[in-house]
């Protein structure tokens, strides 16, 4: 750093970027639902198994608590996004590889919105998790 250079208090103004098309925000709406979610969920359950279901479903009812704030909402629903998206780093169909990236990228999101997932949505997964696998 140079002796001329000055430090502010104010972050640099962020240039704002235009505002996407609604056309590829809604063309996989149905997608990225309530429904979308469910679905994926329940048709790969066993084979994706409780190591991909167990954060999945913690951080699903973690998004549906109003105490949750915004910020971690976000941040589930993009995890929870990447999960059901057909579209995937690691196709869900590659032996042994399938649910890795899923599972990664969940991992990173629960230890991220960790504070927010509260015994009570632990409790509705760890049920969820029961009736399907037990």
């Amino acid at each position: 750093m140079s002796k001329d250079t000055t430090i502010t208090s104010t972050p640099p103004e962020t240039p704002r970027l235009p505002a996407p098309d609604a056309q590829p925000l809604t063309a996989h709406a149905s997608e990225y639902s309530e429904e979308g979610f469910w679905h994926k969920v329940s048709s790969v359950a066993r084979k994706a198994g409780q190591t991909a279901l167990n954060p999945a479903l913690r951080m699903y009812f973690a998004a549906q608590d109003s105490d949750t704030p915004v910020w971690a909402r976000t941040t589930i629903y993009g995890a929870l996004g990447y999960f059901i998206s057909p579209i995937d780093a690691l196709p869900d169909f590659t032996p042994l590889l399938g649910y890795t990236d899923d599972i990664t990228l969940m991992a990173g999101a629960v230890a991220i919105v960790a504070a927010h997932i509260k015994p009570e949505h632990r409790a509705r997964a760890d049920k969820v998790l029961k009736r399907w696998f037990d």
